[in-house]
């Protein structure tokens, strides 16, 4: 513009000097200039009102300001550069990945332990940026070189609530987290609640709290030490159709699922026999079982009567960030899918799937994942939900929402409520009876 006015109509052409001086052993060389030609205009160009200045509220003219404070703050860079192996990853490979959707995807995870830990630090790696921690521990001297989350002085003077310290530790990792614990304790079938001593309202309360972050919360991650521990997440996530993914450790095991999402009144379909299940390579995902839909049994007080090692989870060291892992890419393939939830399950990761038949632009979305690290080995099963199962059948399901409270009582305080409701204990009549009419006159 400063070329147009100055030389228009004086000139055609001007050149214009590119200096550019390099000093390499303190000689200088200025042979890299360039010189460029610039053609100028037939007429002037007309100079805007303002240049750098604007008017502000009073209609006055004044320099036109711009705040470069968040290019120094260290937070503000670190927003933009933790998510750079996501952006290179969509640019250079997957130009399909929807990371908007992975970034607003509200994660609750129950318990806060070493599978927790795992997880949030997965999670984080995604670009997720709402993960809430839910416990009632303290963080212990055993802890801190397992759980990724925790150093030495969360073990100080009692230890610090684990919830908090999980919560705390990933805003140190990266400040712009939204990150939440919550002090709660997960009521559990088999553990009984005294009446005496304001047992029931505090065990209330706490259904209530747990209620609510199910409402608040898109994702439940179930990471917690015993079966029975998710036994009243299961339920509350099958009412309320949120997505689950289930991670339990053994010795040199490990088991990831997702719990099948229910849609209405179609959360159980048709049949699917046995040699349909085994032929195919997918299973409808409107039907998926839940953790608890291969028992015939009520989940009860595993820890009763066991000492404290006993009730101690061990397992080989590696197997907690494996399975923690897994079970995030599961729910990241499981969010690029189009069905999300509701994604058929694939049980068989042979080479001859071709790249395009996969649905979720990351590959398989499977069902359970099992692994054995004795061997270094994985399968993919799929269960179909159980209509008598004892946390996700409809019977349940539709007692917890009509009577709520005073049905979760009777399932904590009653081991064998549970099995008479669903029907199972008409099941294990059954078998009883047809054992006994097996046996043959010769047999006796």
């Amino acid at each position: 513009m400063l070329l147009s006015r100055r030389w228009c109509g004086k000139y055609e052409t001007v050149n214009v000097l590119c200096y550019r001086n390099r000093v390499f052993q303190g000689i200088h060389n200025c042979s890299h200039s360039i010189i460029i030609k610039v053609k100028l205009p037939t007429k002037p160009e007309t100079f805007p009102k303002v240049v750098g200045w604007e008017r502000n509220s009073k209609q006055k003219l004044g320099p036109q300001m711009v705040n470069m404070s968040s290019s120094m703050d260290p937070s503000s860079l670190a927003e933009s550069a933790v998510d750079l192996n996501l952006k290179l990853m969509r640019w250079r490979l997957i130009p399909g990945l929807d990371l908007e959707i992975v970034a607003k995807t509200r994660c609750l995870l129950l318990g806060a332990g070493t599978l927790g830990c795992n997880v949030a630090r997965c999670l984080l790696s995604w670009g997720v940026r709402n993960i809430s921690f839910v416990d009632n521990g303290q963080v212990s001297y055993s802890n801190p070189v397992r759980q990724s989350l925790f150093q030495f002085d969360d073990c100080l003077n009692g230890g610090k609530p684990k919830a908090l310290a999980a919560a705390d530790g990933l805003k140190k990792i990266f400040p712009e987290v939204n990150a939440n614990g919550y002090i709660l304790s997960v009521p559990m079938p088999g553990h009984i609640v005294n009446s005496a001593g304001g047992e029931v309202d505090k065990v209330r309360s706490d259904v209530e709290k747990l209620e609510q972050l199910f409402d608040d919360n898109d994702v439940i991650f179930l990471l917690m030490d015993t079966r029975e521990a998710r036994w009243l997440p299961t339920v509350m996530a099958a009412a309320k159709g949120k997505m689950v993914i289930n991670c339990a450790l053994g010795f040199d095991t490990y088991l990831i699922m997702r719990h099948g999402v229910k849609q209405g009144t179609e959360a159980h379909p048709p049949h699917v026999d046995v040699e349909t299940l085994k032929a195919g390579r997918k299973v409808p995902g409107s039907g998926l079982g839940c953790y608890f839909c291969n028992d015939v049994v009520a989940p009860g007080d595993s820890t009763k009567d066991r000492t404290l090692d006993q009730q101690c989870t061990v397992s080989r060291p590696g197997m907690s960030m494996l399975a923690s892992a897994l079970a995030v890419e599961l729910l990241v393939s499981l969010l690029q899918h189009p069905s999300k939830g509701l994604a058929s399950a694939d049980t068989t990761s042979k080479d001859s799937h071709l790249e395009a038949d996969f649905e979720s632009t990351l590959g398989l979305v499977p069902h359970q994942i099992r692994g054995f690290l004795s061997r270094f080995y994985s399968v993919m099963p799929a269960s179909l939900a159980f209509d008598k199962c004892a946390a996700c059948s409809d019977v349940v399901v539709s007692r917890y929402l009509t009577e709520g409270f005073h049905f979760l009582l009777q399932v904590f305080n009653s081991p064998t409520f549970l099995e008479e409701v669903t029907g199972l204990s008409q099941l294990h009549a059954e078998a009883v009876e047809d054992e006994i009419w097996a046996i043959s006159d010769d047999e006796i």
